[in-house]
Parts: structure tokens; C-alpha cells; sequence
């Protein structure tokens, strides 16, 4: 009989600098952490932080595009005057 046991989580193996390996052992430590724990949470800090770059390159992007254009009236303006002519 087959009696696998599913797991609701991976495993990961990483490594360390032995003098990292100690800071994190030591902020675990201090926090009454274990280490899943401490790293689950930095995954999801650095992943907020990615977003929230992501978030301000595309506004960078947009304003960039938009002041490329010039402003709405400008536009309409000479679209008017190229049009008379």
C-alpha cells in the first residue's frame, strides 16, 4: 500500500557565507524565529518591494511618454494652424 504523504510545502536548500550564515542565525534568534519562518518573510518583503519598483518604472515610463507629447492644447493648437494653412 502506497502511503505518500502530500506535502503543503517545498523544501529548499541554500547556502550561506559562513559570517551571513551567523547574522541570520542571530536576527532568528532575537526574533524567537525559526528559519522558515525569518526567510518567508523576506521573500515577502523583497517581493513587495519588487512590485512596488515595478510599479514606480511604469509611472516613470508613463510620465516620460506624456511630456514627450506635450501638452493636449499645444497639440490641438497647431493641428488647428496646419489646418488653415
Amino acid at each position: 500500500m502506497n502511503t505518500q504523504r502530500l506535502r503543503s510545502s517545498r523544501v529548499f536548500t541554500i547556502s550561506f557565507p559562513e559570517e551571513l550564515a551567523k547574522q541570520v542565525i542571530a536576527v532568528a534568534d532575537e526574533e524567537s524565529r525559526n528559519l522558515s519562518e525569518l526567510f518567508r518573510e523576506a521573500f515577502r518583503t523583497y517581493q513587495a518591494e519588487r512590485i512596488q519598483r515595478r510599479r514606480m518604472a511604469t509611472r516613470r515610463i508613463a510620465a516620460e511618454r506624456r511630456s514627450r507629447q506635450g501638452p493636449q492644447d499645444e497639440i490641438v493648437r497647431v493641428a488647428d494652424k496646419t489646418s488653415d494653412e
